[in-house]
């Protein structure tokens, strides 16, 4: 069966499954198909499919994705379903990345895909897309315990990474991208001189502080090697091997072009027409619109960064995409097992930014997935992913006091909403926002402009998380771990919730934490239509 939902357990038990990875992008939409052995645990690609959809076409004057992008993704992606349909595929995973992010109709046009062909988009961060095309690079390339920089160009952004086998040191992305640029800056057909210069100082400008960035990260003496994914890329070094070799190389998987090469090849693509561009070797239609800019890109990061040569990995978002989903069904343990604490890792540097109290965070943190395994099958049935997504927002709900404690809450929600969570979808750190942002004051309400845009599925998740939350952050009101521990038990035919409250020390009376409850818990009982009886004692008799 064809779904989009996380997979059951007897799916995550057998041997192997069969898994499609769909990467929408701001030029083309991909997607690979692959087999998953978890005995390994690997994956094997069976297809590949490619369809130039141009969904970065934009109206000039609101920003919008055009109706006519909007249409040939939504066939595209169509056929995308039918084709996975037909290699028997069980899960289909799909990642919306520049175009769809920034366009005002983007998540119409997500929420449209989810109603019309049934595909549930996730829109990913630019800092989101590059930790994925690490994850994919690294599934097809042995890093050899050297560090490497990975240059990804796509239609609206360019992802320039450094990373080494453990983890991903340096994550950027920059809205220099081919089709981005070819837009904005290339009129001429050849590309006269003045727009060339405005061209290559433009992306100058734009990488300038990335790659600064970057250059701090490696460690004295250390010399990086250079790696190249993604269309833009793949296309250079495939016109390259032609010109130099007369055939293209099957794999292109490790194919090494120099700088003073791609110098050379980007001389002669100005000089050239579209026309005469088309009839070059390697070149398809397409890509001869928008490959002037794309190679200055790589040419100009190159340069920046020092780089005498690139060598090419067929891996990038969409491989990555398959490595992220095996991470989060605990598939990998090997040399990759550091990523999978990839979401707590980075809640927690988050916290620190905004010099959260972790022993408190934690601690309350704690308490709030207690209670949500404790009313799990009885008040819920939210399973491991929103049981993170709550753990994540009651370790970051009180950042907001880094701002200012007046109204700290709205200030987690703009914080959380803004920061730079890896590991996680757009929507999950929307999701996660929102629970911290209704831990006190206000419960959700559609007046809300952030809460009332979002789907029905994820304000009725906000609601019931957050009652959670308010509910756990009450139990450690004076933040000293007065509380030790609680059980809780729910009476069905009187609709209570015995809560038996264990306190750290047998003399303290727990005032304020019970104080703290009795005005919190006013929240969740509207909910569930209940009451919560609350007991202190020193044991459970």
């Amino acid at each position: 069966m064809l779904t989009n939902n996380p997979p059951s357990h007897d799916t995550v038990s057998k041997e192997t499954c069969t898994l499609a990875a769909i990467d929408i992008g701001t030029n083309s939409i991909h997607m690979v198909i692959v087999e998953v052995d978890k005995t390994l645990p690997a994956f094997t690609i069976i297809s590949r499919e490619k369809d130039t959809v141009r969904l970065g076409e934009r109206d000039p004057k609101t920003g919008n994705l055009t109706k006519s992008a909007i249409a040939r993704s939504l066939a595209s992606l169509r056929r995308c379903k039918e084709l996975a349909k037909s290699f028997g595929v069980e899960h289909i995973i799909a990642a919306a990345t520049s175009a769809t992010r920034e366009a005002p109709n983007g998540l119409d046009f997500i929420w449209q895909v989810q109603e019309d062909i049934g595909i549930t988009i996730n829109l990913i961060s630019g800092y989101e897309e590059a930790r994925r095309i690490y994850l994919g690079v690294l599934s097809g390339l042995d890093f050899q315990e050297k560090p490497h920089v990975i240059i990804d160009i796509g239609g609206g952004s360019t992802e320039i990474i450094l990373a080494d086998a453990q983890e991903p040191r340096f994550l950027s992305s920059t809205k220099v991208g081919a089709v981005r640029l070819t837009n904005e800056f290339i009129t001429s057909d050849p590309i006269n001189e003045t727009e060339l210069t405005y061209l290559q100082a433009y992306v100058r400008g734009m990488l300038e502080r990335p790659i600064d960035e970057l250059r701090g990260k490696l460690q004295p003496g250390e010399i990086a090697n250079a790696v190249g994914t993604s269309g833009t890329i793949e296309t250079l070094v495939g016109i390259h091997a032609m010109q130099n070799l007369g055939e293209l190389p099957s794999p292109l998987q490790g194919y090494e072009m120099s700088r003073q090469d791609l110098k050379d090849m980007v001389q002669q693509f100005i000089s050239l027409t579209y026309e005469e561009r088309i009839n070059m070797s390697g070149m398809s239609e397409k890509r001869a619109e928008i490959i002037v800019a794309g190679a200055v890109i790589l040419l100009e990061a190159m340069t920046m960064l020092g780089l005498e040569s690139i060598t090419i990995c067929e891996r990038a978002l969409r491989e990555g995409m398959i490595v992220d989903w095996m991470l989060n069904n605990g598939l990998i343990e090997s040399r990759l097992s550091f990523q999978t604490e990839v979401r707590k890792r980075s809640v927690y540097k988050i916290a620190r930014k905004y010099q959260v109290d972790l022993d408190y965070g934690k601690r309350v943190g704690g308490f709030a997935v207690s209670l949500f395994d404790q009313l799990w099958g009885t008040l819920h049935a939210w399973g491991k992913r929103e049981r993170e997504l709550l753990w994540s927002a009651t370790v970051l709900h009180n950042c907001g006091v880094y701002i200012s404690h007046s109204a700290h809450h709205k200030h987690s929600y703009y914080l959380i909403r803004h920061a730079e969570l890896l590991g996680f979808t757009e929507m999950e750190i929307e999701t996660i926002a929102n629970i911290a942002r209704y831990h006190r004051k206000s419960s959700p309400k559609k007046k809300h402009d952030a809460y009332s845009k979002l789907p029905d599925n994820y304000r009725k998740q906000i609601k019931h998380l957050s009652a959670i939350l308010r509910i756990a952050v009450a139990l450690d009101r004076r933040q000293i771990g007065a509380i030790k521990e609680f059980h809780c038990k729910y009476d069905e035919e009187y609709k209570k919730l015995h809560l038996h409250l264990i306190p750290s020390n047998d003399k303290d009376d727990c005032t304020l934490e019970l104080w703290s409850l009795d005005c919190k818990k006013v929240v969740f009982e509207d909910l569930h239509g209940l009451k919560i009886v609350t007991t202190l004692e020193s044991k459970i008799s």
